[in-house]
């Protein structure tokens, strides 16, 4: 197979933002691909938000200083995006700006959203939007056991009723999604970590020029069909 950064750079992919839901592996994959194609990484600052814990514990009653904070954060590490060279560097990215009203509608009373809404729509208009977006999908069971997993304090609260109603979120926003390749992978029975195959073969179907929106099959279920 051609090298995979020069497909890529053959296909006018340039930006990939790999999104998902918390626990669905988009630190993973972006780290893993950045170190593949040696491109420029960006990843979302969660633990520097002074109030996400708080958040955790008391939704309500922080979720729109801990929300405002990482949509400023976010825009802040775009505009570095933007500053970026892409006839040189390849970018990859943890996180799509777009997503951000994702959470913001989820946790946000009406005001709230209203001002955010104000704001981000001052934002948005001054960033790049990536080139492809893979989008992770995993069911609530499978995110809560990750997130179990990894162990972080802040996210001990989390249910597996607030990762369903993400989950809602995230479907209907990518199903109406069309501002670029979109590549959908459910992750349920995937573990491209520790398994090289699945990894190249997940890389393999990144490569691959197409339009629209596309569902990863494995190479595996398209040799038995």
């Amino acid at each position: 197979m051609k090298d995979l950064r020069d497909r890529l750079a053959s296909n006018g992919i340039k930006y990939i933002a790999i999104e998902g839901n918390i626990g669905a592996g988009k630190t993973t994959l972006a780290r893993l691909l950045s170190e593949r194609v040696e491109a420029s990484l960006f990843l979302e600052e969660v633990e520097d938000n002074p109030f996400i814990e708080k958040f955790y514990e008391d939704q309500e009653g922080y979720a729109f200083q801990a929300q405002i904070f990482f949509l400023l954060n976010r825009y802040r590490q775009q505009l570095e995006i933007t500053q970026q060279d892409l006839f040189t560097n390849l970018l990859v990215a943890d996180y799509l700006f777009a997503k951000d009203r994702i959470y913001a509608h989820a946790v946000l009373g009406d005001e709230e959203l209203v001002l955010y809404n104000r704001l981000h729509s001052m934002l948005e208009g001054k960033i790049m939007g990536p080139d492809l977006v893979i989008y992770l999908q995993a069911s609530p069971e499978i995110l809560m056991h990750r997130i179990q997993k990894r162990g972080r304090g802040y996210e001990r609260q989390i249910t597996g009723e607030y990762l369903a109603s993400l989950n809602e979120a995230f479907n209907h926003f990518f199903f109406h999604y069309n501002d670029s390749p979109l590549l959908i992978i459910n992750t349920d029975k995937l573990e491209f970590t520790e398994n090289r195959d699945q990894l190249q073969d997940i890389f393999l179907r990144i490569s691959e020029r197409f339009e629209s929106t596309r569902y990863y099959v494995p190479s595996w279920e398209l040799g038995s069909s």
